[in-house]
């Protein structure tokens, strides 16, 4: 139990007993370093139950906490600031109880499932630099919720039909030749993207070609040849005309080989898959059932809607005129099959940008009006979008950063970094390789991990595999460092198995444990609020007290050894939790740099 839980129930005892009155939270900070102190409650919110002198109210309480509570060792008030100090028994009982806990910090799987939703790409085009934000951010809190306790499931619904994937498959007719991946050396979904860009290019040459000839632009635009023959194909894909269908399975295959090589370089991975192909006809049942019940309104054409302006938003289209879903039919159709293929789920995370805010808006709501039990525990992990230098990065079309390209660039510059800084010369070359793309992965992870999802990103590549600083590889280097220090205390036969046999702390080896008392909380707290930013931040500042405990106490180097084998401990045990909090955001971390 970390001491806030301690002294929070304490405190509501001192409140009850002093003043009969039921103070309903209490109110939590970190002692400021130039007070006496190890934690700070605030007085102030207080007041509000107990009426009177902040000041007095604070000693009391102050007072009746020394008295009550073993851990407490004395306390001062400043103005409406109780900084309580906690004897070095309890920080010392309390790292003795998480030596030998793996995994420190987790809790055990429950019943409660949650499905999160991530990638969702289409099948014409590689992965871009949005989608490595997206499947960064969702592998991420999936890998939080599981920690927090949570079953999960990871899944993704892939968009493989409509008019764009039939873009592809006209074009890569016309002017493939036979082309494969095989025979081309390009990954799948590099090839099927080179010709969704030829079909534009030929789109576009031939809209010019018919305004030459007085056509208007945007009948041009509706009767390009190419574009019709797309049309058509997807007439003939829809009828299951059997050509085409064939060749739709040929290329969306060479694209899954080709994201499957992406998300495994990535390091990300999914439990269940879905595809448009199979869901873009659910929901239309549910429409009918909901038209029954008054959920939906049909207006004179036909179409369906749902009328949301007494909830703040506007009417919605659910079914057009001519009895074909829209967007929202086919995903109120996902989302009840999901929970119909795993019925343990009692809630989904949808991991899509800020600009579909609205959309998830209409569909959480729409299905708390049909009534489904699990409707209010649907959550949209809204992001902001990513950013780059200009001329930082080749991108194709001169507008989309390629994915792979990226993950290359991170690799090739930690390479070019490592290689200055020259401490490698022991390594092989495949060591080598190895590490630059642990520290170039672990840098674009980290950089983009650690800002609130909410905010758009620049992403700085130079600035991202930077070995000093909030960054990625600083936080690497120090877990290679203390690995370095574990190593040397056990060719010198230092005993950490054993409890701590110390009386008293020194004040690093306390502010080190307090912060390790932390993480249980982070982990509940980034779970509770879909946010790796808490889980990042949370291993900077570890690092950061770490780094202060290595500059200003000997660890190897001292003499006693009871204190020697608890700093020992207190290193093995920070390594353990960066990398476990590392895990949660998909970052691996070296055993030596």
């Amino acid at each position: 139990m970390n001491i806030q839980e301690v002294l929070s129930d304490k405190v509501k005892e001192a409140v009850k007993s002093i003043f009969d009155k039921e103070l309903p939270n209490v109110e939590f900070q970190p002692t400021r370093k130039d007070f006496e102190g190890d934690i700070t409650i605030v007085v102030f919110p207080m007041l509000r139950v107990v009426k009177g002198n902040p000041v007095q109210i604070g000693e009391q309480i102050g007072a009746y906490l020394e008295e009550h509570v073993t851990a407490v060792a004395g306390f001062n008030v400043i103005k409406g600031f109780l900084n309580i100090v906690i004897n070095d028994g309890f920080y010392l009982d309390f790292f003795n109880s998480i030596i030998a806990t793996k995994n420190y910090g987790y809790v055990k799987e429950s019943d409660d499932a949650v499905m999160v939703e991530y990638s969702s790409p289409n099948t014409n085009k590689p992965l871009h630099l949005g989608h490595i934000r997206n499947n960064l951010l969702g592998y991420s809190v999936a890998e939080i919720l599981k920690a927090s306790g949570k079953k999960v499931y990871k899944t993704q619904i892939i968009n493989d039909r409509g008019i764009h994937i039939c873009k592809s498959m006209v074009a890569w007719q016309k002017f493939g030749n036979g082309v494969t991946p095989e025979s081309t050396g390009l990954k799948g979904d590099k090839l099927v993207g080179n010709y969704y860009v030829a079909f534009d290019k030929a789109y576009k040459e031939q809209i010019a070609e018919l305004v030459a000839k007085g056509t208007e632009q945007k009948v041009a635009e509706k009767e390009a040849p190419i574009l019709l023959e797309a049309q058509e194909m997807l007439l003939k894909w829809e009828s299951g005309d059997e050509e085409t269908v064939a060749l739709w399975k040929t290329m969306n295959g060479w694209v899954y080989k080709g994201f499957e090589v992406t998300y495994k370089n990535l390091g990300v991975d999914f439990d269940t898959l879905y595809y448009e192909s199979d869901t873009y006809l659910l929901g239309k049942d549910v429409v009918a059932e909901g038209l029954k019940k008054g959920v939906f309104f049909k207006k004179e054409d036909g179409s369906v809607w749902i009328d949301l302006t007494e909830d703040g938003l506007d009417e919605k289209i659910v079914l057009r005129s001519d009895g074909t879903a829209v967007y929202m039919t086919q995903d109120i159709g996902t989302a009840i099959q999901r929970v119909k293929d795993h019925p343990d789920v009692n809630g989904m995370v949808y991991t899509v940008g800020n600009e579909q805010d609205y959309h998830f808006k209409v569909l959480f709501l729409i299905l708390q009006k049909l009534g489904f039990s699990w409707s209010n525990k649907l959550h949209h992990l809204s992001y902001g979008m990513v950013d780059l230098p200009s001329g930082k990065m080749k991108s194709r079309e001169g507008t989309v950063v390629d994915a792979d390209d990226l993950m290359a660039d991170m690799t090739q510059t930690a390479a070019n970094i490592s290689e200055e800084l020259g401490k490698l010369d022991d390594y092989n070359e495949e060591e080598k390789q190895a590490l630059y793309k642990m520290i170039g992965l672990g840098a674009l992870k980290y950089y983009i991990l650690k800002v609130d999802p909410k905010k758009r990103i620049l992403f700085d590549p130079e600035e991202s595999v930077d070995f000093q600083g909030n960054t990625g590889p600083f936080i690497q280097y120090t877990y290679a460092r203390i690995q370095s220090i574990l190593r040397k205390a056990e060719s010198m036969g230092i005993d950490t198995a054993n409890e701590a046999k110390v009386t008293a702390l020194h004040s690093k080896e306390k502010e080190l444990i307090k912060q390790l008392q932390l993480f249980p909380v982070t982990i509940q707290l980034a779970a509770d609020n879909y946010s790796p930013a808490l889980i990042a931040n949370y291993t900077y500042d570890l690092v950061k007290e770490f780094n202060s405990f290595y500059q200003q106490v000997s660890i190897l180097g001292e003499t006693d050894d009871a204190k020697k084998a608890l700093r020992v401990q207190l290193s093995k045990k920070v390594s353990e939790v960066i990398q476990d909090a590392f895990a949660l955001l998909g970052v691996s971390v070296p055993e030596r740099m």
